[in-house]
């Protein structure tokens, strides 16, 4: 499994925008081959923070979504609200289980 944790900021008052653009993308990325999960967080003791994970299958799953529409919408959108560079790190795990 690849997984990719987003964190950035914009101002307050952005803030709402920002999840707002997330929210339109949010199925389409969900339905790309190879997601397994797409979660966007808006920091409860923050009101500038955003945090966005993603789960894929494989590094090659998360190419071809840095690739997409999606991707290219949210950047246009979003990244003139941040207030600094988004943080991206990205890791290679392996899923030990499920508990249900």
């Amino acid at each position: 499994m690849f997984l990719a944790i987003v964190d950035f900021t914009t101002a307050a008052t952005d803030r709402p925008a920002a999840l707002a653009e997330f929210d339109k993308e949010v199925d389409r990325v969900r339905a790309m081959p190879g997601n397994r999960a797409f979660r966007v967080y808006a920091a409860r003791t923050d009101d500038t923070a955003v945090t966005v994970l993603h789960e894929w299958d494989d590094e090659a799953s998360f190419a071809r979504y840095l690739a997409s529409e999606s991707f290219a919408h949210l950047g246009e959108t979003i990244r003139p609200m941040m207030t600094a560079a988004p943080v991206s790190r990205r890791f290679r795990a392996d899923l030990l289980e499920t508990v249900a």
